[in-house]
């Protein structure tokens, strides 16, 4: 589907992203005339009010750009919350989520939680845009009232948690550096404002500055205009959730790859894309702060993250092993073959596990501090930790 066949965004979606455009315009020409690429998804995703997280658009779900695990079952949190259980049943403590989209896994956790007796006394919510954070408490309210007070919304991550740490699609929606070889160098990629909206333009990397940048694309292939993604802060942010962690598992959930596969020679475009409406858009500067922009993960440093960090590394696996290992299957099995959750959840499952599907390119890593029982459900399946 070309942009032309897009669907029209409404006229006041319309004048928020062009309010965007003008605070981004006002940046680049803050920043001499050029931004890099890492800043300008930045300021698209979470500007205040204006941003894809942190606006007002409907994101998720039919009426919004794309739809997420939890939205396709509720067997999906019913399978997270084994994990979740096991882990606590050890450590004690509470659960943090983070980014936690409409609330449906939060819904879903604590659903499944109360059923294992092992409900925490507080489940944090880690979402910095407020109008997610009405969404969030609304579905709670809505699917399990009895337990929505147990719901606390958090602005930063705490200083000692206990517990387990989960994220559903957190990692690919973090800003990152693109890099591109051109005529033998690797050149950072940028944007730069003009009459048509914004437009590519890379620049040479400063060794002095990008030292890291240069680390990482130095052991991708020398293909001419080769190019690809680096998630600096993603990394990060592995690293400040570890640094939160006292005692527990950090569980993450997301499409990508280990190093191996994102930088195969063949994937020389990079992951990086967008989503408007259920469309899949290749331009990333269509509609500003309404169009979401992710890039796939790198799984392989986000394990390196974490090992520096001192976490143990519990289990890397697809999510249809993650899932079957977690009982996906027979809670399917239970449920009335003529009824018309069956037929759903059975449409579900082929999207959850289907190797063409989500199945396969979606991976589940868990890292851990302090633990010393046994594996948990969901990653004693298919270990695939050797491809990191």
């Amino acid at each position: 589907m070309t942009q032309a066949q897009l669907p029209t965004p409404s006229p006041e979606a319309l004048a928020a992203s062009e309010q965007l455009c003008q605070h981004i315009r006002a940046q680049i020409a803050a920043n001499g005339g050029w931004l890099p690429f890492v800043d300008y998804m930045r300021l698209a995703l979470y500007t205040p009010g204006l941003g894809y997280y942190s606006g007002g658009a409907a994101k998720f779900g039919t009426a919004g750009d794309f739809i997420t695990a939890p939205g396709l079952s509720p067997l999906f949190g019913g399978c997270v919350a084994t994990t979740i259980a096991h882990v606590l049943a050890e450590s004690g403590g509470n659960v943090i989520e983070v980014g936690a989209g409409t609330g449906q896994l939060a819904a879903q956790i604590l659903a499944e939680l109360e059923r294992l007796e092992q409900l925490p006394a507080q489940y944090g919510i880690l979402e910095l845009s407020g109008e997610l954070r009405e969404r969030q408490l609304q579905t709670l309210q809505t699917l399990v009232p009895h337990l929505a007070d147990r719901a606390v919304w958090l602005d930063s991550l705490p200083s000692e948690f206990t517990g387990v740490i989960v994220g559903n699609e957190v990692l690919d929606a973090m800003p990152c550096e693109v890099v591109q070889l051109h005529d033998g160098e690797w050149q950072r990629r940028g944007i730069v404002a003009n009459d048509d909206g914004f437009a590519w333009e890379s620049r040479q990397l400063d060794p002095s500055k990008d030292a890291a940048i240069l680390a990482t694309c130095a052991t991708w292939p020398q293909i001419p205009g080769y190019t690809s993604e680096i998630q600096i802060e993603a990394q990060g942010f592995i690293k400040a959730l570890s640094n939160s962690l006292k005692r527990g598992m950090i569980l993450m959930l997301d499409y990508g790859f280990p190093a191996g596969e994102f930088y195969h020679p063949e994937r020389s475009m990079g992951t990086l894309i967008g989503h408007y409406r259920h469309h899949t858009v290749h331009d990333m500067f269509h509609f500003p702060g309404l169009t979401d922009l992710t890039c796939h993960v790198d799984f392989s440093a986000m394990y390196s993250a974490a090992e520096q960090s001192g976490l143990a590394l519990d289990g890397y696996t697809s999510q249809a092993s993650y899932l079957i290992d977690c009982g996906i299957l027979d809670r399917a099995a239970q449920l009335d073959s003529k009824s018309v959750e069956y037929l759903r959840t059975a449409a579900a499952l082929q999207k959850l596990l289907g190797q063409a599907e989500m199945g396969e390119l979606f991976k589940v890593i868990a890292f851990s501090r302090g633990l010393e029982g046994a594996t948990a459900p969901g990653l004693r399946g298919q270990d695939r930790s050797g491809e990191l």
